[in-house]
């Protein structure tokens, strides 16, 4: 073996079979700085256009091209379907207790023979290892990545997302995690799909990535590996953003927002959009075309504290009855499919056009040695834009962002709405904001509906057809369930411990996309967001409230006023708009009640917790919110 750069991999103690692989390999690449990744991330020449091909069955095979910018590095990939998270990748190979698909029952054999065949493929190929902190530089666990040298780009997005670190910053160490990458094998053994397999112990979580994009693997991949070491150890990375917002009257309030994939967590950090006449669009009305507009003079100032994965490390909480949050990456994995042309964004589009070190672009169409520009997506094959696009950003270069563990006042909820009418009843009933108790805040968790048109991911043709059809799909616990390797009703116990032990958090839901008939995108969750914020810390009073027609929707306010103006009434009541009615609410909301149904009844098992249990039990025997509230008083 020929090590370039630093020689500290020998100060790491692996599994015999992955040291032994790594012996046999002529070139094993250790960067030095990331400058020096970067430089391999664009090939032997340096650009401007690198291909990242590799041999299948005696054919050349095209995985991305990698495109020299001004201003970064822009990845693409030929095939549509590599542009995205495949939804179901996850594979787990071995015995530890899962609810996931395990790979011998998927594919009808043991892991362990193609596990040695990755490794002796790794062996005989040129590699880059770099190590890695899961969970970001300040409270992450020590790991490695094991990745062919032409697909350095992806090195390189692994880094940005969890901190650049040296072998001789962290010392000798035994990873906690390590993931190995090799992409031909998507061909070879899994005819063309994005596979993902994990293989755990209880001292090391590894991860073995047959495809090339890095949603599921180095980004989901690692949330995987905290998830896992939290079960262990009692504590939760929530799939969440979260944000200080400082009102121009200098109240503070950190709002953490949750949701499925599409739930608006990456826009809880975007400042509210506004018309060339400087009046917020709030929504616009599908059936009359009527648009309804309101006017903020001054609103608050953002400063993000998480953009996804939120580190809730039982090591910054203070035992008071909060929940004190931590970034659990050193980047963010910003997906900018909402941004269309200069200037709707231009904070972020300063960062990205003129970042103080190149960055990685993902499904940016990328020219030669010109600026990759955020708003300029690659074309699917249907001539469409990429509904994926991505940059990888490092949080540094973010205006305002805070580094330091901060304690949740409010957690929102998002979810993504279709539109309702009494032409055509959906669940699409959610008021702009609505007030839960904790017991139901966590059955929102539990759930985590996805609503349609997710960006995100690329759905199954049963899931398709579920949406196109009105019909809900639970994305699952805490909406992190995707990503998680366990079991359902662990992962529930522990949300459910989390959110007793921090009583002193409020709880809001808030819709996207649709509230009844308007057509809102995330001005709902933009205002509920601004109203919060202007009431210090998000406190409302009890005798502002009044039970929601649904009870899974617990109180909605009964008046919002924002800088003296009234958000029209039938914003917080879709129930009495024009075109929805009771009617079509009442249908909506049995729509949601028999999915909630559906859904909670697969957690009663011997395992769940008790009060779980009797929450559960309680939307089953349709309860009312005061009976949500007499299993869980809400802080006021």
């Amino acid at each position: 073996m020929s090590v370039v750069a630093c020689p500290s991999l020998a100060d790491v103690a692996l599994p015999p079979e992955v040291r032994a692989a790594l012996d046999a390999c002529k070139t094993v690449i250790v960067p030095s700085s990331r400058a020096e990744l970067y430089e391999l991330t664009l090939g032997p020449a340096g650009g401007p256009v690198f291909s990242v091909d590799y041999d299948v069955n005696g054919s050349p095979f095209t995985e991305a091209t990698v495109t020299r910018c001004s201003n970064g590095a822009a990845v693409n990939y030929p095939e549509d379907y590599m542009r995205r998270r495949d939804p179901d990748c996850m594979r787990i190979a071995d015995d530890l207790p899962t609810d996931k698909p395990r790979y011998r029952d998927v594919f009808g054999s043991e892991f362990a023979s193609v596990k040695q065949e990755t490794l002796d493929w790794l062996a005989q190929q040129e590699l880059v290892v770099v190590p890695f902190k899961a969970g970001g530089p300040r409270f992450g666990y020590p790991s490695l990545a094991i990745i062919p040298a032409n697909a350095a780009f992806f090195a390189l997005a692994l880094v940005d997302l969890q901190g650049w670190v040296t072998f001789d910053e962290i010392g000798p160490f035994t990873p906690r995690s390590i993931l190995y990458v090799a992409p031909p094998f998507r061909h070879t053994h899994f005819e063309g799909r994005q596979v993902v397999v994990h293989d755990r112990t209880d001292t090391l979580h590894e991860i073995f990535a047959y495809n090339l994009y890095p949603g599921p693997s180095a980004k989901k991949g690692v949330f995987s590996v905290l998830l896992d070491i939290g079960e262990h150890e009692g504590w939760i990375t929530a799939h969440a953003s979260s944000v200080r917002v400082t009102t121009p009257y200098e109240n503070e309030t950190v709002i953490m927002h949750e949701g499925a994939s599409g739930g608006g967590k990456s826009e809880m950090c975007q400042e509210i959009r506004r018309e060339d006449d400087g009046r917020i669009l709030f929504g616009t009305n599908v059936v009359t075309a009527e648009p309804y507009h309101l006017t903020l003079g001054e609103t608050s100032t953002l400063a993000p504290v998480t953009d996804d994965m939120t580190l809730c490390h039982p090591s910054v909480q203070r035992g008071d009855g909060s929940l004190v949050v931590a970034d659990a990456e050193a980047g963010w994995f910003v997906r900018v499919d909402n941004m269309q042309s200069y200037g709707e964004d231009p904070a972020f589009e300063r960062a990205v056009i003129h970042p103080q070190e190149p960055l990685v672009f993902f499904s940016i169409d990328g020219t030669p040695d010109a600026t990759a520009l955020p708003w300029e997506h690659t074309l699917d094959s249907n001539g469409k834009r990429c509904p994926n696009p991505r940059v990888v950003i490092p949080r540094r270069f973010v205006k305002g962002v805070i580094d330091e563990p901060k304690a949740v006042d409010v957690r929102t909820f998002g979810v993504r709405m279709p539109a309702c009418t009494s032409e055509k009843p959906t669940y699409g009933i959610m008021g702009m904001m609505q007030v839960v108790p904790p017991s139901l805040a966590w059955m929102w968790r539990l759930i985590a509906p996805r609503g349609d048109k997710n960006p995100s991911i690329g759905e199954s043709k049963a899931t398709t057809s579920t949406l196109k059809h009105g019909g809900m799909v639970a994305e699952g616990v805490g909406s992190y369930w995707p990503f998680a390797t366990g079991t359902k009703v662990a992962a529930a116990n522990l949300l459910l411990k989390q959110i007793l032990d921090a009583d002193r958090v409020r709880y809001v839901l808030t819709p996207n996309q649709h509230i009844g008939a308007y057509k809102v995108d995330f001005a709902a969750e933009w205002i509920t967001r601004e109203y919060l914020a202007r009431r210090g810390g998000g406190k409302i009073s009890a005798d502002h409230l009044t039970p929601a027609r649904c009870a899974l929707f617990g109180y909605r306010p009964r008046e919002v006023k924002i800088d003296g103006q009234q958000i029209r009434p039938t914003i917080l009541q879709p129930e009495n708009q024009s075109q929805v009615g009771l009617e079509a609410y009442d249908a909506g909301a049995e729509i949601l009640t028999s999915f909630f149904k559906s859904e909670l009844s697969k957690f009663l098992t011997d395992d769940l917790d008790p009060l779980g249990r009797q929450i559960i039990e309680t939307c089953l025997a349709d309860g009312t919110v005061e009976d949500y509230v007499a299993l869980t008083p809400m802080h006021f």
